[in-house]
């Protein structure tokens, strides 16, 4: 049975031990009694660790940290007997440790979710038998056959049949597309609607999915971890204390000045400055429903320069609704077509279907009863409604019905189309009657926050699966200049990477499996946390789980403020520092106070940090 549940649950019992034991020796009396001072625990707890890894790190790498600086202290205090200086050395610099391991956790990155989506089983067409195989078995030319509502195994071309396939896993687009002879497919979609056979062109492990999940992959490696302020600065601080201690023994030949030296210069508030900051920003952002996943993605977000949107789900809300409705015929309303197409609709289990439902019953619930209700994929959806004959589709499924559509409508729905919407009509017993037009709506607050950003001197960029017109509508109406569109997920992290390779750090904030790769690539990964697919929200460093947007504007003036909390902290523990070795030098200071000198400048920067946890989302988003 293991004592300890983890590496981070037995430091905080190490600390707890030896915090205790650290205040149980100020009283002489209790280390008299068990003729032990109690100090010795939390040196051998807390102190001993740091000086092992301090070893490792000189002897293996000849790595110079803050640890390095901290055992010289330890040992110091140790040999001219100031037991309790050592032990409360060790207990503070553990502390600092704690926080930092606790604020540079690494987000999962949703490979295994990306598995589980890869098809694991093919239908192939061999000698005019279907046979079941292991998807990775499947090779170039090889025929196979995807039945409704399975995922399709391999790339490939359809030869026979046809189908409605669900991309969004590729393009982040909920509504699905329509494919037939000739019309190529993707590995991780799904067919939705009837049966097709596909010549494949990629074998399994070339295929669009498995592509994903190796970059997916390589991004872990791409993006290093920020390294941390106090170990930046160690190798100076070591030899600057060093020298002065060797300097200040050579000048005034007195032991207990030189150790005090690097007792005070042991950097405990320097240690203290960037975690206790970066966990006050980040409990503050917790407030609003903002989940940041590490310490260094702080630092990354105060640097950014762009800001890159996917569409749907994230500018948008991404759910269709009705934007639009009316007849053509004098006959019927436009309340009665709407009647007509919802009562046909409420049997379609498409997308489309479900949003016009959906829009009628928020006003109404009374339906017309429905016979012969028949879907097919390409030809549109046929019913029986009172003896009369209902066909609804597309455009080109009216035209291949050999309806009567004149000039204008034709226009009317290529206008439609321009503005990113889905068109809808509807025939009874071969006559043209009406439409609905369906879009995704944009949220109400997007185009203040894209308004806020630019006045922050950061580009806000779209990067969408969605045709261009419905790109540029969208973006043109939320003032977003740089646009972006009919990408896939390998074109979204190209063009991520490409800034990335400029210098120009960027953020993308996305919801779905498509995005998974951008986020992943970008110097900050923001992710839609209740919509948000799963492996969006591993892949990324912020999660939003309230999907709220607003807080956008907010968060970068968070990761701004929180940036500047630590410097002021850091130049308040280098000052104090400097003057602590003066004082020492001087024969001011022993060791003892030295260590009292450095908890008031430890106090200082928690103190100076938690104001963080009181800072207000004051930014006007309406």
């Amino acid at each position: 049975m293991k004592l300890f549940k983890s590496e981070t649950h037995r430091t905080i019992i190490f600390i707890i031990i030896s915090t205790i034991t650290l205040l149980l020796s100020l009283f002489s009396s209790i280390n008299e009694a068990i003729r032990f001072n109690l100090a010795w625990i939390s040196i051998i707890l807390c102190g001993l660790p740091i000086i092992k890894e301090a070893i490792i790190g000189l002897c293996t790498e000849f790595d110079i940290k803050a640890d390095v600086l901290v055992s010289m202290a330890l040992i110091a205090s140790v040999i001219i007997g100031e037991t309790f200086a050592a032990g409360e050395i060790a207990v503070i610099m553990t502390i600092g440790a704690l926080l930092e391991d606790l604020t540079v956790q690494k987000a999962q990155s949703g490979i295994e979710n990306l598995i589980k989506l890869t098809p694991q089983k093919a239908r192939v067409i061999r000698d005019n038998d279907e046979v079941l195989i292991e998807a990775d078995e499947v090779q170039v030319n090889d025929i196979v056959r995807v039945i409704a509502g399975e995922t399709i195994p391999v790339d490939g071309v359809i030869i026979k049949g046809e189908g409605s396939i669900d991309e969004s896993i590729m393009n982040g687009e909920s509504l699905p597309v329509d494919k037939s002879v000739g019309d190529e497919v993707l590995s991780g979609t799904i067919n939705q609607f009837s049966t097709f056979d596909i010549k494949a062109t990629k074998t399994s492990n070339d295929s669009s999915l498995k592509r994903m999940i190796r970059l997916v992959e390589e991004a872990d490696a791409a993006k290093a971890p920020i390294v941390s302020l106090t170990d930046r600065w160690a190798t100076w601080i070591v030899v600057i204390a060093l020298v002065s201690s060797v300097g200040t023994f050579l000048v005034t030949h007195q032991i207990l000045r030189s150790v005090t030296i690097l007792v005070v210069f042991c950097p405990c508030a320097l240690v203290l400055a960037t975690p206790t900051a970066i966990m006050a920003g980040i409990g503050n952002a917790t407030k609003y429903g903002i989940l940041i996943k590490g310490g260094d993605i702080v630092e990354r977000l105060s640097k950014i320069r762009n800001i890159a949107f996917d569409k749907t789900g994230t500018l948008t809300y991404g759910k269709l609704s009705v934007v639009d409705y009316k007849s053509f015929d004098d006959n019927y309303s436009d309340d009665d077509f709407l009647k007509i197409l919802a009562s046909v609709e409420a049997y379609s289990e498409h997308p489309l279907g479900k949003a016009i439902t959906a829009y009628y019953k928020e006003n109404s619930r009374d339906l017309l009863e429905v016979k012969d209700f028949t879907i097919n994929p390409g030809k549109g959806i046929k019913a029986t409604l009172e003896d009369k004959n209902i066909l609804l589709g597309n455009l080109k499924i009216m035209q291949g019905a050999n309806i009567d559509i004149n000039e204008n409508i034709v226009n009317f729905s290529d206008e439609f189309s321009k503005k990113g919407c889905t068109v809808i009509y509807l025939s009874i017993n071969n006559k043209l009657i009406g439409y609905a037009a369906l879009s995704d709506i944009v949220r109400k607050e997007s185009k203040n926050i894209v308004s806020l950003i630019k006045s922050d001197n950061i580009t806000p960029i779209m990067l969408t699966g969605d045709n261009e017109y419905s790109a540029k509508n969208i973006a043109g109406s939320i003032g977003i200049e740089n646009v972006h569109s009919s990408l896939l997920p390998e074109d979204k992290m190209n063009i991520i990477k490409e800034l990335e390779d400029q210098q120009s750090s960027t953020c993308m904030i996305g919801d779905g499996v498509n995005d998974a790769l951008a986020l992943k690539y970008a110097s900050v990964g923001i992710s839609m946390g209740s919509i948000g697919s799963d492996i969006a929200i591993e892949a990324s460093d912020i999660a939003l789980v309230s999907d709220d947007i607003k807080n956008i504007p907010y968060l970068l003036y968070l990761s701004k403020k929180t940036m500047t909390t630590i410097r002021w902290n850091v130049a308040f523990s280098l000052i104090l520092n400097f003057v602590a070795i003066i004082l020492a030098m001087t024969g001011i200071l022993n060791p003892v106070v030295g260590a009292l000198v450095h908890n008031l400048g430890s106090v200082f920067v928690i103190i100076n940090s938690a104001k963080l946890l009181k800072t207000q989302n004051s930014i006007n988003i309406n």
